[in-house]
């Protein structure tokens, strides 16, 4: 079989990073004609469309973004080995990408990449992206993540083909929250009857955390809202009028400013939280050291927003 030409993929990478083939034609002292038939041939090579001309626009296909995200890591990983080799010197630039399960909470996240917001040595720039687990293991497979954050256990049937890599970085506890003015003088569950409550949905690991801690004291709960995105259930924590349960930090501003109260704690109930990654020879230093701070440190992670 052909090797991939890399004169090739270098062409299309610095078409589809301008967005203007004339551009960059110009740029590397080729006619439109002759750089668009290199491209030709390297989506010859792939078997697949990589761009689509829309309104005299140059756009990306699925295909194109795949291409695209190699394409970026090859030749700046090639740009920091020239810089390495040539001066001794690690790259003064890392770009660093983060997919984050799109319903945790967003505090904890906040919490995660603080050391990142103020950060001496080597210039660090990152980028979040929220998707669904599934999403998160098929761009983490495609290395298109550095890591990815979730509060969900790997379970055997996560794409078992991939080595991944599941740490856990801290545990918070479940607590049962809501307005200041409500908290039952009674100790649950006699003191709960009567209350509202909004909820993660019925998959979610602390919606299942708690059920099992109603069950075992023979509650059944009035269920007013089920949610499962962190967000919005703090919203509704925050404004319904309903009691709750949630990790602490994910009300923590409202905790703080005495919109909410914490009635009670769940005993040895948690919600975890995992990075996941790939084996890799060289891990970015940053990615290490987000990796390796303690776990208390995470716990008290801190922003706005659940």
């Amino acid at each position: 079989m052909s090797r991939l030409n890399y004169h090739h993929l270098y062409y299309f990478w610095r078409v589809a990073a301008e967005g203007n083939l004339t551009r960059v034609a110009e740029s590397l002292h080729l006619s439109q004609s002759a750089l668009s038939a290199q491209i030709r041939k390297l989506e010859d090579r792939m078997g697949k469309p990589l761009f689509e001309r829309r309104n005299r626009r140059l756009l990306l296909t699925e295909a194109g973004r795949q291409v695209f995200n190699y394409a970026e890591v090859i030749f700046t990983k090639g740009e920091e080995l020239e810089s390495l080799i040539n001066r001794g010197i690690e790259p003064e630039h890392q770009h660093i990408r983060i997919g984050t399960l799109s319903s945790m909470s967003r505090n904890f996240i906040e919490g995660f990449i603080a050391p990142l917001l103020h950060r001496d040595g080597p210039k660090v720039q990152f980028s979040l992206y929220a998707r669904s687990m599934a999403d998160l293991l098929d761009g983490l497979a495609r290395h298109e993540f550095d890591l990815v954050l979730t509060n969900t256990q790997l379970q055997p049937s996560d794409s078992p083909q991939a080595a991944w890599q599941s740490q856990l970085l801290a545990r918070q506890p479940l607590s049962i929250i809501g307005p200041p003015d409500s908290e039952p003088p009674l100790p649950f569950p006699q003191g709960y009857d009567g209350l509202r409550w909004v909820l993660p949905g019925e998959h979610h690991e602390v919606r299942r955390a708690f059920d099992g801690y109603c069950s075992l004291h023979q509650y059944r709960p009035d269920i007013l809202a089920e949610a499962d995105d962190m967000a919005m259930l703090r919203l509704l924590a925050r404004d319904s009028g309903a009691v709750s349960v949630l990790p602490e930090v994910v009300v923590k501003d409202e905790l703080e400013q005495g919109r909410l109260t914490r009635f009670k704690r769940l005993p040895n109930v948690y919600e975890n939280f995992y990075a996941i990654t790939l084996p890799r020879e060289f891990m970015p230093a940053v990615v290490s050291e987000l990796l390796a701070r303690p776990q208390i440190e995470l716990s008290s992670a801190h922003g706005e927003g659940g």
